[in-house]
């Protein structure tokens, strides 16, 4: 904060000055995400052709609230949410020549926002507005905070928001069972369970929850049924790995997120519905100033209502240009690859006797913890968290943590662009390294 002025100039400066102080005072504090020693969190893809893409989206400039602002807009946006429904092999229901369709959202916690308040608003027309204190969601530990907000947001209850605890022995995926439990108590109770989401790909371990039992549940009891896929979901464009999406035929609405591991720039979230009327009527405004005759006809596709705000970028740009200048093939491989990486990493940590793999792998994110000394008072806490500062501390790599079963373990995200097997083996060497000084301190 101190390096800039408090207040902004009244004259312009020049293109040279203000470079240099990207270079000396902005990029000293960025956090490179595209860097291929950028194992963190879970990977915020570039490529040249999301850049492009980026660039042209923002030189066009359009607010793209409605068909009739800019056509092109809207109608890229259907055919390419179409392709990719396509390349995952989700059902028909989904295509925009059917009675749902895609549209792109900001982030996962916009689409499961969006999802959610859809629901809601079709269980309050079945049940009564003043049900809404009934109103129940399920979901498991491991599902991203961003439900949590989404309820919050929405309206739901805190005490109706059921977290079920994930099976340790499933790889941390919820069980039907739980579920089932917990929804048949609340049904003795009078309340009104009304929304499961399940994850493909969880935050903490990548975990894949069994979307055809939970879709069956949901479906005895009308529930809307919501997959987050906001990571996994780009792998499963593989067939060897489409097996993991098996059951969204059961749901209401699916998500994934391009912009994670799918080489398209920040921000690009595909949110699929199987009946786009649920939006519309939960997001339609038709105010006079926004009247036209093609919108009034309602023969065009006006996505200001199948989302949150009024506003929206020309983000199908970017990711029509990636799947022309990459092709599903070449896509394919880019999964492929980091996935290898992963597994490659996942058998360094096997070979050394003092590091143990918490869960098994799926995807391309390992979980892992440096083993502590029996006499070690928080089950290796203060170990994991000083290996995880000292090689973080050092510039070489980045990685984050979690904490599963009261372990606090380490996650080894591959999925940079520009990640190889020479930065995956260089971190491994570091975190060995790392862990002899750390171990030397105990």
């Amino acid at each position: 904060m101190e390096l800039l002025p408090d207040s902004a100039p009244r004259q312009p400066d020049t293109l040279d000055s203000l470079f240099d102080d990207i270079r000396q005072k902005i990029i000293p504090g960025v956090t490179h995400w595209q860097s291929p020693n950028y194992f963190a969190y879970y990977p915020s893809n570039s490529s040249t052709a999301g850049f492009l893409g980026e660039m042209l989206s923002a030189a066009f400039n359009i607010v793209g609230f409605s068909w009739i602002t800019s056509p092109a807009a809207t109608e890229l946006e259907v055919i390419v949410l179409d392709w990719f429904a396509k390349m995952l092999e989700l059902p028909s229901q989904f295509l925009s020549t059917a009675l749902g369709g895609g549209v792109i959202q900001g982030t996962a916690s916009e689409a499961v926002l969006v999802a959610l308040l859809a629901a809601r608003d079709r269980a309050l027309k079945k049940h009564g507005k003043q049900s809404l204190e009934k109103l129940v969601v399920y979901a498991s530990d491991q599902t991203h905070s961003a439900l949590q907000k989404a309820c919050q947001i929405a309206g739901i209850f805190s005490e109706n928001v059921r977290v079920v605890i994930a099976d340790c022995n499933k790889k941390y995926a919820v069980t039907p069972e739980a579920v089932s439990e917990a929804l048949s108590i609340d049904l003795s109770s009078g309340l009104i369970p009304f929304f499961i989401c399940a994850t493909v790909g969880t935050t903490s371990s990548s975990a894949v929850d069994p979307l055809p039992e939970l879709g069956q549940i949901a479906k005895s009891y009308d529930m809307w049924f919501h997959i987050d896929a906001a990571y996994a979901g780009s792998a499963c464009i593989c067939p060897e790995y489409r097996h993991h999406l098996n059951g969204v035929e059961e749901a209401d609405s699916f998500n994934m997120n391009a912009h994670k591991w799918f080489l398209t720039n920040f921000d690009c979230s595909l949110l699929w519905v199987k009946d786009r009327s649920f939006l519309i009527q939960s997001f339609s405004t038709n105010p006079e100033f926004l009247k036209n005759k093609a919108s009034q006809a309602n023969s065009v596709v006006d996505f200001k209502d199948w989302q949150i705000p009024l506003g929206r970028r020309f983000r199908s740009l970017k990711l029509w240009m990636v799947l022309r200048l990459y092709g599903v093939d070449n896509l394919q491989s880019y999964i492929r690859k980091h996935i290898h990486l992963a597994e490659r990493f996942e058998q360094l940590l096997i070979s050394d006797s003092r590091f143990e793999v918490v869960t098994p792998r799926t995807f391309s994110l390992v979980c892992f913890r440096l083993l502590p000394p029996t006499s070690d008072q928080d089950n290796g806490r203060k170990l994991n968290y000083d290996l995880m500062d000292g090689v973080n501390s050092s510039g070489k790599i980045f990685i984050s943590h979690t904490v599963l079963s009261g372990k606090f373990i380490l996650r080894f995200a591959v999925g940079a662009p520009l990640t190889e097997e020479r930065h995956v083996d260089a971190a491994w060497k570091l975190l060995q390294e790392e862990a002899t000084m750390v171990l030397g301190n105990v």
